[in-house]
């Protein structure tokens, strides 16, 4: 059996992770555990993220996202995040080379 962590669907999710943030985040403001759970239950479960935060600041010191106001709920504190325009020009380009790359690849396999 193969190294799951060395998978392919691994390195996917990592590659794709911010761009995922950054859809469900250009819907509306959302805390951590919010985005973790539309990418779980839009996924089906597929799509899981176990290092969020990590993705999160990355976005934030890009200035593709921002930390908005914090409300502490049942003793837990929940930072809601938001994207920025950038983020939005960001999430634009890097779709339209998804896309591409997603085209090029089906029409590899489609040659065979």
């Amino acid at each position: 059996m193969a190294d799951q962590s060395h998978s392919f669907i691994s390195y996917y999710k990592r590659a794709t992770s911010p761009l995922v943030v950054l859809l469900l985040l250009q819907e509306h403001t959302m805390y951590g555990y919010e985005i973790s759970s539309e990418m779980a239950a839009r996924s089906n479960g597929m799509f899981t993220i176990a290092v969020l935060y990590p993705v999160l600041y990355r976005l934030e010191e890009q200035g593709f996202i921002e930390a908005g106001h914090t409300e502490v709920i049942e003793g837990r504190a929940r930072t809601y995040y938001q994207i920025t325009e950038a983020g939005r020009q960001y999430l634009k380009q890097s779709l339209k080379e998804y896309n591409e790359m997603d085209a090029f690849l089906k029409a590899l396999s489609n040659a065979e």
